[in-house]
């Protein structure tokens, strides 16, 4: 079989109803594309059929690869699984709960080229509740264009398409799989947009909602520093102690019949320190998922 041109890496945690029918609509548009492709399946350690409805699929077709998580990581290392094990020149990624219409791909593809680096798709008419939702993403989605730099609309689509070698290889820490494809290093220039369909998801439920924006604050928080995240954790942790101890100081004056002019400083120099306490601990955990973490990982 020849190599792939086009890869496609499909995260799943607990899709057994959205499998089959996802698989199929997958296959014929990848076939109709008429250039070699792979299809990668990462398994998240689900808990339902998943891993039975795969093992069928691959029995019966040579371009379906599946990677097992012996342990349930999370999208982002579901991801890097696929960005590690991935051969096409082109990288695409979906979601596996069917609300990505692979029909779509095609744009993507076209898109990409134009000379892009990384198409994002754009689910312009949302199929979810406005308020749980729609709204809490697109305040999210202008922050993270705000900090990252790179406007994008809806960051948080699943369907996107890169060059690989923008993304083979690359571990993306837990959570930050939301800063994609600004992650990758790339400018706002080389990143196009193509407006895509979005659809109701026919059996499971979803796992996003409200309570994930403040953990999309936390990592927000932390992005810049991210690049660069050896030399930032020692200035974190001095930035850290050097707080404390001014909140300390603050504390004692005011205490002591300083006046609300210290308690004033007490409340900044606090905010300060958990703002730092913040950033230093995220900064940790990417250091221990890039250097450290062993992910228990086979193909079947």
């Amino acid at each position: 079989m020849a190599e792939p041109e086009i890869s496609l890496v499909v995260p799943l945690h607990n899709e057994e109803g959205n499998l089959p029918v996802l698989y199929e609509e997958i296959k014929a548009v990848l076939e109709g594309l008429g250039r070699p492709y792979e299809i990668v399946f990462v398994n998240d350690a689900s808990t339902d059929g998943t891993q039975r409805v795969l093992e069928a699929i691959k029995e019966k077709d040579p371009t379906v690869r599946v990677i097992v998580h012996e342990e349930n990581y999370g999208e982002a290392q579901s991801l890097s699984s696929g960005f590690c094990l991935c051969r096409g020149r082109v990288v695409v990624t979906m979601d596996g709960d069917g609300q990505n219409d692979p029909r779509d791909i095609p744009s993507l593809l076209d898109k990409l080229r134009d000379g892009y680096k990384a198409v994002s798709g754009w689910r312009v008419k949302r199929k979810e509740s406005f308020l749980s939702k729609v709204l809490p993403s697109f305040v999210a989605n202008r922050l993270i264009a705000l900090v990252t730099g790179v406007k994008v609309h809806d960051t948080g689509c699943g369907l996107k398409a890169y060059r690989g070698e923008l993304v083979r290889g690359v571990v993306v820490p837990h959570g930050f799989h939301r800063f994609l494809p600004a992650y990758f290093g790339v400018e706002g220039r080389e990143v196009a947009e193509v407006k895509v369909k979005d659809r109701q998801r026919l059996y499971g439920t979803s796992h996003y909602g409200l309570s994930r924006t403040k953990e999309v604050l936390r990592d927000l928080l932390t992005f810049p520093f991210v690049s660069d995240y050896r030399k930032w954790l020692p200035v974190m942790a001095s930035l850290l102690l050097g707080c404390l101890f001014l909140c300390l100081v603050s504390f004692l004056l005011f205490v002591f019949g300083g006046g609300r002019l210290y308690l004033k400083g007490l409340i900044v120099f606090a905010f300060l320190c958990f703002a730092l306490a913040t950033m230093y601990r995220n900064l940790r955990r990417v250091a221990f998922i890039k250097e450290k973490r062993i992910v228990k990982r086979r193909e079947l």
